[in-house]
This record gives structure tokens, sequence and C-alpha cells, in this order.
């Protein structure tokens, strides 16, 4: 298995490109099998959950073509609706493509979506919606069976809880339905307005995307477009927590200030100067990282839960203590363990993590448990005493675009083992 090597201690400098966001290019890839024709997306990250969406569209009848950061669909012959059990499992978000399948074919089998292991995240949100759609769904065997014998007809779906995966599916599963959607209590992420605006280029009509009623009009077909994916606002915090950690000054450039207000105001809270112009910001941090009294992570505009692991890595080495407060999954602490070996001192309970800022980390022996909880140990083995070894990395790689590469470009001492 391969493993990240960090020698902590070593000051960074230079600046980087931010990359296409994870969260929006899946979504946006499951939306290609909608389009009768070629579609072109640009700024697409290389990821591994990216292979896996690819891999699936290729499974459905799609022929795409990938060259650096544009990828080519082609979904004009789209002949299958079932998504193998093995794909499934490689990613949780592989459930998104269930609203497209189900809207170009008029049904669907899927299994149980794999991913990281944060706690339920129940689909149930997802179904209910596509069920008031009109799709019959039966499950068997741990595999879901979905079929519209009437084809999809628009309705008002109000969700309890503005999920961003349900948000998708609905937008994506009627966008080709009868008729008009309502969704109440919609999930406002950016990633929503970057799907919404894929879809409308490719002819559909959806109307209030990334604010919390979306109104999409069904229409007949849609066609070809070309896309560029947005900025990946984790991994542009991510970045920023290496500067922090590690006392340094860095350039951030291809980033959407407008998609990160909540959390450079933490940033600045914990003594951060931060010059933003345009697409671009300058990172600047003090020589002892300052102490954020309460963090709570919510759904967007909100601090965002896949940020919460980064910070608490930044938070490990900050004056005095820190208090984190676990809003979205239940399980998103399972990295503290291994950030402790290094040296931190957090406590969990329940959804609070409480972390006392000390002095110096050492460098250990530790493996990521998820995607979010490897990033922070990537940060912390930075300005970790010594060297860190990191395993189970292939969780990294789901999300990060040549983490290694780029913060080598920085000038940081790592590189990956195989």
């Amino acid at each position: 298995m391969s493993e990240i090597i960090v020698n902590g201690g070593k000051k960074l400098s230079g600046s980087i490109t931010v990359q296409g966001a994870k969260n929006s290019v899946l979504p946006i890839l499951a939306g290609t099998v909608l389009c009768d024709g070629e579609c072109v997306i640009n700024n697409c990250p290389n990821l591994s959950d990216v292979e896996t969406s690819l891999k699936i569209l290729s499974q459905l009848g799609c022929l795409y073509q990938k060259q650096d950061n544009v990828v080519s669909v082609n979904s004009e012959n789209v002949n299958s609706n079932e998504i193998p059990e093995n794909l499934m499992r490689e990613m949780r978000s592989s459930v998104v493509f269930l609203g497209a399948i189900i809207g170009r074919t008029g049904k669907a089998v899927i299994s149980s979506p794999g991913g990281c292991e944060l706690g339920p995240r129940p689909i149930d949100l997802h179904l209910s919606a596509l069920q008031k759609l009109g799709v019959e769904i039966i499950e068997e065997h741990g595999f879901l069976y979905c079929n519209a014998k009437n084809g999809l007809i628009g309705t008002e779906i109000h969700l309890s809880f503005p999920s961003v995966g349900a948000t998708e599916n609905i937008i994506l599963a009627a966008a080709t339905a009868k008729g008009v959607t309502v969704i109440h209590n919609a999930a406002r992420e950016p990633e929503i307005s970057d799907l919404a605006d894929f879809l409308n280029s490719a002819g559909a009509r959806i109307y209030g995307g990334g604010s919390d009623t979306v109104y999409i009009h069904g229409v007949k077909k849609l066609h070809g477009t070309v896309h560029s994916i947005i900025p990946d606002r984790i991994a542009a915090v991510t970045y920023m927590a290496c500067a922090a950690v590690t006392g340094s000054k860095i350039e951030l450039r291809n980033i959407m200030p407008s998609h990160m207000v909540s959390m450079l105001s933490v940033y600045r809270e914990s003594g951060c100067n931060i010059d933003v112009t345009g697409k671009s910001l300058v990172i600047r941090v003090p020589q002892k990282l300052k102490r954020i009294p309460t963090i709570r992570s919510q759904v967007y505009p909100g601090f965002p839960t896949d940020a919460g692991p980064i910070v608490i890595a930044m938070q490990s080495v900050a004056e005095g203590t820190t208090v984190f407060v676990e809003n979205i999954f239940e399980n998103r602490f399972r990295f503290v363990g291994e950030l402790n070996r290094m040296g931190s001192k957090i406590k969990v309970e329940n959804k609070v993590a409480v972390i006392e800022g000390v002095n110096r980390l050492s460098g250990a022996n530790c493996n990521c448990t998820d995607l979010r909880g490897g990033a922070a140990l990537v940060v912390a083995g930075l300005c970790a005493n010594g060297q860190t070894v990191i395993g189970e990395i292939s969780h990294i790689l789901r999300g990060y675009d040549d983490i290694v590469g780029t913060l080598r470009s920085l000038n940081a001492d790592i590189k990956i083992k195989e």
C-alpha cells in the first residue's frame, strides 16, 4: 500500500492554483447521462472518485475521453440503467447517479453506496423524493430497483433537512420530467448552483439553484454543452491550513471568495492575515495561532463539516483551547485518535471535540480514517517535529488532485512511497 511521508518543520512559500471542486464535478458527471450529445467538462480534478464516476458512465454506455483536466462525455448511446455493486461501494456519492439514470431511462438498479464511513447517511430523503416524482422503488437483497412506469411527473417536494445529495438527485431527475418540480428547504451549497448552471447550459430550465427554493421546469431532452467546474473551497482551506501551521505565506489562485466566507472568518479569527484580490488570496500567518473559542459545523452558508478536521488540526497547535461542535456527521471525529498519536491534545465526547493547543507535534505512523481526516494528518505532519508516515491514503486521493505534488511546489518535504 502507498504511504505519504512528511518531514515536518519547513516553511512553505509560493503560489498554487486550486483544483476544481470534488463535490461539484461528481454530480455534473452524473448529469452528462441526461444529455443527448457530447459534454466537455473543464477544470475537472484528477481524483479517484472521478475515475470511479467515469467507470460508471462507461458501464451505462457512455463514451468518454480524459486529457489533463478536461473530460469529454458522449451519452448518445446510453444502453444500461444498472451500476455494478463494486462501483457503488467505491464511492458514497455514486447515489447521485440515481436521479440521472431514471431521468434518462425511466429505470435504475443500484446497490447501497460506499465511501467514507462517517456514520449514517441514509438515502431515505433521496428515495422519498423520487417516489413523489412517480418512481416505484423495491428494495431486495441490498439492491434498489427503481421504475418510473408512467414517467417522471413534476411535483412539490419539501426536504426535512437541506441534504446536498437529495437536492442534486431531485434536480437531475426533474430536469426532464413532465411539468414543474419545486424543492423547498433545498441545499444552498455553491455546488448546487454549479450543477444547475451546467444543466441550464444543456437546455434545462432550473431557477433558484443555490437558494432554499428551487424551481425545475421539465424539458423533453438535454443537449451537449461545455462547462467549467467551480474551484474547490475545501481544498483551498486545506492549503491555507498548511500555511497556517507552518507560519508561512502563500498565494492561492482560482478561488471563489464568496463561497468561503465562513471559513475565511475562522482563519482571520485565528490571527491569519488574508488579502483577497479577485479570485486570488494571499495568507500570512502570525508566529502563534490564536484560539477560536467555538466553531460549529452547519449547512451552507455556515461553516462546512468537510473543513472541520482541517481546522481541528490547525487549532491543535494554536494558543489556548478551541471547542468544535459537529452537527452533520456523528462519526466525523474518527481521525482524532490518529492526530493524538502525534501529540495533539483533543478530547471527544459525542458531537463535541475540545482541542487544547500544544507547542509542537511529533511525527508518528498513522492511518487515514476518511478523506478530510486524512488531509488533517497531512496538515499536522507539515508542522510536526520529525517524520510522519501516513497510511491508507486512498481516502486522500478521492478528493485531492496531487496533494503531494502541490505541497512540494510550495517547498514542503513530502513524498509518496509506493
